[in-house]
């Protein structure tokens, strides 16, 4: 019984850390919107958009799924730029296909690239006639773990202090 709880322990704390010694795939997001393109000024747009990526930081591979809707008119280009801070405009890092939406697409990051993506220092945005500068806007940002992941890994730590104390007893 105590190997099992030995091995139960060690599997849960090894599932706590996200990026291990290995390389994972880390799960990416933007939410867009009007309010945070132009560098924080907002554009006023009711445009929205969603992207979904991903990063396996052993390759280097990103991955994209983004899609938005009531721009002003066609997007006329999209990027993720960096690196900047919500405050900040950049230069573009990865252009995607602004003629299909949803834009699915890939690209290989180099090593600073992928550094900055995972710090939260790229953002999406996408262009219009209208707004030339990115009608709808955000900074991609690492999805966080679900808590629902963390209150049974606490759990399973909880039922393991209590298999040891019965041992000691």
């Amino acid at each position: 019984m105590r190997t099992s709880l030995h091995t139960l322990l060690f599997v849960t704390l090894l599932s706590l850390v996200p990026f291990g010694a290995g390389a994972a795939v880390v799960a990416l997001e933007a939410i867009l919107d009007g309010g945070q393109a132009n560098a924080g000024s907002g554009t006023g747009s009711s445009g929205t958009g969603f992207a979904q990526m991903s990063l396996d930081t052993g390759s280097l591979l990103f991955n994209w799924n983004a899609s938005w809707s009531g721009l002003s008119g066609p997007a006329t280009a999209a990027h993720f730029h960096g690196p900047a801070t919500p405050t900040q405009n950049a230069s573009v890092q990865v252009g995607i296909d602004h003629t299909s939406n949803p834009s699915v697409g890939s690209t290989m990051l180099s090593q600073q690239q992928a550094d900055d993506l995972l710090a939260g220092l790229w953002y999406l945005n996408i262009h219009t006639a209208l707004n030339p500068g990115g009608e709808i806007h955000r900074q991609v940002q690492v999805v966080p773990l679900p808590a629902a992941f963390w209150l049974l890994a606490s759990g399973l730590l909880g039922l393991i202090a209590c298999g040891r104390r019965r041992f000691r007893a």
